[in-house]
């Protein structure tokens, strides 16, 4: 009941803002009374926000290269190294086959997964026209952990997983920027740790960039399961993060309850609990050529 108001709460936020911004939009057009329209960019600076994909996309041509780790659990202390001991790695790359189109792939240590995504915009958020910009984000994932002598039946569909994503932002001045992402996430080998998970499932996340100066900016992010299994095994992810512009790199520093990075097991196997629990560190780096 609590998550449902809380999802309520973030609905009628983000709507009643985009309204009352039209409402200021509409304002202006009628005192300086011109339809010239420009397409808005920069809503966010990375590709991502912190673990959410954000609605930027590479300009065609370019490629950005990946490289991306999340350490151990914080909490531990000395133990682990402060998180040294155990950290997880990303290896990717991006490439913008059009302005509105990108096709990725990376290769995780979490699962051994393989990752393969594409993204695609169908609509650009313009002053004195259209008010948001829209994406859509796709990835399929092998696990290629999964061993024959634990799971005797395994079969390559098995192995298989996908994440269907509409990315929804706004830009709502030079410093704020806010997304919604709805998701649909569906594994064909789940609930590996019995009634813990759903074959099926819903996520509503949403993210926001505030920009503290020309290269600094501060993101948060929440992804709420709709339909989740009533238990305390995995928590909604939470993750707050800073953006760094250096040159040619996207430097982002992450806090998240989540250590994993594929976007699926992000949002639906977060283990960590930033209410005493487990809290992991590391960054996102983009190159790009």
């Amino acid at each position: 009941m609590k998550l449902k108001i809380h999802l309520l709460l973030a609905f009628l936020l983000f709507f009643s803002t985009v309204a009352t911004s039209q409402e200021d939009l509409l304002s202006q057009l009628d005192s300086v009374k011109t339809n010239q329209k420009e397409v808005v960019s920069a809503a966010f600076k990375g590709l991502q926000i912190c673990n959410i994909q954000s609605t930027k996309l590479p300009s065609k041509g370019e490629w950005y290269v990946l490289i991306s780790h999340r350490f151990g659990d914080l909490t531990e202390g000395i133990n682990n190294f402060f998180g040294l001991d155990n950290a997880y790695t990303k290896i990717g790359a991006i490439y913008g086959a059009a302005d509105w189109l990108s096709v990725g792939f990376s290769r995780h240590t979490y699962q051994k997964n393989y990752e393969f995504a594409l993204k695609y915009r169908i609509a650009q958020q313009e002053t004195n026209g259209f008010p948001m910009t829209i994406a859509f984000y796709h990835t399929a994932e092998i696990n290629t952990a999964l061993e024959k002598d634990l799971y005797p039946s395994l079969r390559f569909e098995n192995r298989l997983s996908y994440s269907n994503q509409l990315l929804i932002s706004r830009k709502f001045s030079d410093e704020f920027s806010l997304q919604l992402t709805p998701m649909y996430i569906h594994k064909n080998l789940f609930d590996l740790y019995p009634n813990t998970e759903n074959e099926n499932q819903f996520v509503i996340a949403s993210g926001g960039r505030y920009k503290l100066s020309k290269r600094l900016s501060f993101n948060l992010e929440y992804a709420a399961r709709i339909n989740e299994i009533d238990n305390d095994f995995y928590h909604n992810a939470l993750t707050a993060g800073f953006d760094l512009e250096t040159g040619g790199h996207v430097f982002q520093l992450v806090f998240s309850n989540a250590q994993q990075m594929n976007d699926i097991a992000v949002f639906t196997n977060a283990a960590g609990n930033w209410d005493g629990g487990s809290v992991y560190f590391g960054f996102n780096m983009y190159r790009v050529f």
